[in-house]
C-alpha cells in the first residue's frame, strides 16, 4: 500500500491542470489494473479524465473517490512523500489518495470481485460540476455507495455531511473623485458592507446553518469611490428546508444605497447527506469492527450526491489522519490495513444482501 501510495502522491495532480489530471488519471488506471486485473476506462470531461473499473457482473456497490488535490504543482518539491515515526505525509495522502490505496488492496483481497465498480473522479475539490451526473448514475446503479474519503477525527466514519455551495454577491455602483465629487459616486464598497452583515444575519448555528462571508474585494485607486465590489460566501446547511431558506434569502437581497444594484450567483450545490441515508451501512460497519464511531461533519464530498437520492452512502472510509487541505496532512500508517479489511468486509456483506 505504501508503495502504491508514494506513486500517487509523487504524481501531482491539482484540480483544473487538465494536463496534470490526465497523468494522474492514468496513473490511477495502473495501479487498479495492476492490483485488482482487468481494464479501467477513462471518461473525458471538461474537468479532467474520471476513471472507472469495474468487476463485472449486476453491480451492487460503487467505491467512491477523487483523484484531484487542492495543492498547486511544485509542493512536493517542498513536501515530499515520507514515511516516518508511524505516519506518511505528502501532497493528498490523507485527502484522498490514501484511502483510495487502501480501498483498492482492500477490494484485491477478494477472490470475486463482480459486482464492485470503483468512480474516482477529477474534480471533486472544485464542486464535481464535470462529474456529479455520472456519480450519480452509477450510484442509482450500484444501490450502495462506500466513499474513500479521509475518516473523521480518531477514525470514526463519517455518517453525515451538511449540504455546502458558495455564493458571489456583486455590487455595482458609480464611481466619482473621493476627494471633489464623492457625492457624485455609488460606494460599492459601502454597499458591500451593508451586505456582509446582512448575509451573516442569514446563519442560523443552533440549527447548524453557516453562512460566513470568507473573500471581498472593491474598489481601484485610493482617490476613487469604488463603482465595483464582490463578497464570496461560504454556506453549510443541514436540512433541505435550511438550503431552500438560505437560497431565497440570497436571491432577495435589496440594496441599501439608491442606484446600487446587486447580482448574486451560487447555490448550495452540494445537497446534505442525511444520517438516515448511513445508518444501515455503519450498523454492518460497527459489527465487522466493533468499537468503530460514526460522526456528522460540516465539509462536503460527493457522497452528498448520491446520498440526497437515497443511496444507502456511508463515508470516511478512507484514510485515518488529518490535516486535509495543509501542510500538516498526515496518515496514520498503522491503520492502512484495518480499513483496507473494513471496505472489502462491507462489500463482501453488500453483495450477499
Amino acid at each position: 500500500m505504501l508503495e502504491d501510495l508514494r506513486t500517487l502522491v509523487e504524481v501531482e495532480s491539482p484540480s483544473r491542470d487538465l494536463d496534470a489530471l490526465r497523468k494522474s488519471a492514468e496513473t490511477v488506471a495502473g495501479v487498479l489494473e495492476a492490483r485488482l486485473g482487468g481494464r479501467t476506462t477513462l471518461v473525458e470531461s471538461g474537468g479532467g479524465p474520471h476513471v472507472r473499473w469495474s468487476g463485472g457482473g449486476t453491480p451492487r456497490v460503487l467505491v467512491l473517490g477523487h483523484h484531484d488535490t487542492v495543492f498547486p504543482l511544485g509542493t512536493l518539491a517542498r513536501r515530499p512523500f515520507l514515511v516516518e515515526d508511524g505516519r506518511a505525509t505528502g501532497p493528498g495522502v490523507f485527502d484522498m489518495l490514501g484511502g483510495l490505496v487502501q480501498a483498492i488492496h482492500g477490494l484485491a483481497g477478494l477472490e470475486d470481485r463482480s459486482g464492485v465498480e470503483i468512480l474516482v473522479t477529477a474534480d471533486e475539490e472544485v464542486g464535481s460540476h464535470f462529474s456529479r451526473a455520472l456519480i450519480e448514475e452509477r450510484a442509482l446503479a450500484c444501490g450502495a455507495v462506500l466513499v474513500a474519503e479521509g475518516a473523521a477525527d480518531g477514525g470514526a466514519v463519517k455518517t453525515g455531511r451538511k449540504g455546502c455551495g458558495t455564493f458571489e454577491v456583486s455590487v455595482t455602483g458609480r464611481a466619482s473623485h473621493a476627494g471633489l465629487e464623492p457625492a457624485a459616486g455609488v460606494n460599492a464598497l459601502v454597499e458591500a458592507a451593508h451586505q456582509v452583515l446582512d448575509i451573516a444575519a442569514l446563519a442560523r448555528p443552533e440549527i447548524g446553518t453557516t453562512v460566513t462571508p470568507t473573500v471581498a474585494s472593491a474598489g481601484t485607486l485610493d482617490n476613487v469611490v469604488p463603482a465595483q465590489a464582490t463578497v464570496v460566501v461560504d454556506v453549510r446547511v443541514e436540512s433541505a428546508a435550511e438550503k431552500e431558506r438560505v437560497e431565497s434569502a440570497f436571491a432577495a437581497l435589496a440594496p441599501h444605497l439608491d442606484e446600487a444594484v446587486i447580482t448574486v450567483k451560487g447555490s448550495v450545490g452540494r445537497p446534505p447527506m442525511p444520517e438516515s441515508a448511513a445508518a444501515g451501512l455503519f450498523a454492518v460497519a460497527q459489527e465487522l469492527l466493533p468499537g468503530l464511531e460514526g460522526r456528522a461533519v460540516g465539509g462536503g464530498s460527493d457522497g452528498n450526491f448520491t446520498a440526497a437520492l437515497g443511496v444507502p452512502t456511508l463515508d470516511g472510509l478512507g484514510a485515518v489522519g488529518g490535516g486535509a487541505h495543509a501542510d500538516h496532512e498526515y496518515l496514520l500508517v498503522g491503520s492502512m490495513a484495518e480499513r483496507a479489511r473494513l471496505v472489502a468486509g462491507l462489500v463482501d456483506v453488500i453483495r450477499s444482501a
